[in-house]
């Protein structure tokens, strides 16, 4: 029986990724909330596991040598989960790098620019026109990159449900933060409506989901998130 691995959580896209993985790999887990509003990812100890503050990380006290292994990046996460479990991230070359691929579109473009659509549209402290459709243009055409991959294929990746549909749903998931409609994507809808399906999706979406930000932030909250405070304190 796998010992309990630790995630430092809050309820975001990032924090999701790892939450949904774990409810669909089985693996038992305990969570430790990370009040990011509240400025908890600046604990030292949160530090010393996330040396940049940022949610979510995980321990596990079975590493790869049997030693305990303390993780920060959702991405590194996922990947690390797929390697220990086998599952969701395949053996063979050819389609482990389609998936690892994929992860890093997601890593290196889907969760930055819908991230920054996510800001300037909600959290920013004032309105900025050009960055607003700077950002939601870019969602827009990052949706229809994914909107014609699943015109091929079934999931992101290939016809088998993987890491990678795991790090980008997340994200979809707070479409209209981001300004798009799915029912403008067909086949991205059909994708999301069937991974929402699943009891796994389901649960790790709810994990804390009573405590999400809000759109609008307090000035505190905006300033530890996004202000002096957190170049200060970085």
């Amino acid at each position: 029986m796998n010992a309990p691995v630790d995630l430092y959580f809050w309820p975001t896209p990032n924090g999701w990724k790892v939450s949904i993985m774990l409810e669909e790999l089985g693996l038992p887990y305990r969570v430790i909330p990370v009040d990011i509003g509240a400025g908890e990812q600046f604990e030292p100890a949160f530090l010393a596991i996330s040396p940049y503050n940022k949610i979510p990380a995980l321990v596990d006290p079975q590493g790869p040598d049997g030693q305990p292994i303390s993780l920060f990046e959702s991405g590194a996460i996922l990947w690390y989960l797929g390697e220990k479990t086998g599952r969701l991230l395949p053996a063979a070359a050819r389609e482990r790098y389609r998936v690892l691929q994929w992860l890093m579109f997601q890593m290196g473009n889907l969760g930055p620019m819908l991230g920054q659509a996510h800001h300037f549209r909600y959290y920013a402290s004032e309105p900025i026109p050009y960055a607003i459709e700077r950002y939601t243009r870019e969602a827009a055409r990052l949706y229809g990159v994914l909107d014609r991959r699943l015109g091929e294929m079934s999931f992101v990746a290939g016809e088998d449900y993987t890491l990678a549909d795991i790090a980008s749903l997340p994200w979809i998931s707070r479409h209209q933060r981001q300004g798009q409609r799915l029912e403008d994507y067909p086949n991205l809808q059909r994708w999301y409506d069937t991974l929402l399906a699943r009891p796994p999706v389901q649960r790790g979406l709810a994990l804390l989901a009573e405590r999400q930000l809000p759109a609008q932030l307090d000035d505190a909250s905006r300033d530890r998130l996004f202000g002096d405070d957190q170049f200060r304190r970085r």
